[in-house]
């Protein structure tokens, strides 16, 4: 791993030992701190562990909807791929 990058999370510090750019892992740690804002306003009087792990799983449900779309829309390339390619045979032919 490269260099260290020094985050803030809810007021906390924190050093991430990575070889990511640091403007990257700035703007991964503002998403990870937004998220954070957005389950502390819906959910008042949780522990920190357990608002971590809302967190963590309003972060995977995001993931696996992006997933889902990119699977979506490299299928739809496919089908496109082949019609096209289908048509271009026709062409040739």
């Amino acid at each position: 791993m490269g260099k260290t990058i020094r985050i803030k999370i809810l007021d906390h510090e924190y050093l991430i030992r990575t070889d990511e750019e640091e403007e990257e892992v700035q703007s991964i740690a503002q998403f990870v701190n937004e998220k954070f804002r957005e389950v502390t306003e819906k959910t008042d009087g949780l522990s920190d562990r357990k608002r971590a792990i809302l967190v963590a799983f309003d972060i995977a449900s995001d993931y696996f909807q992006m997933r889902k779309a990119c699977d979506n829309l490299r299928m739809d390339i496919e089908n496109r791929a082949r019609v096209l390619n289908s048509r271009l045979d026709d062409i040739v032919q």
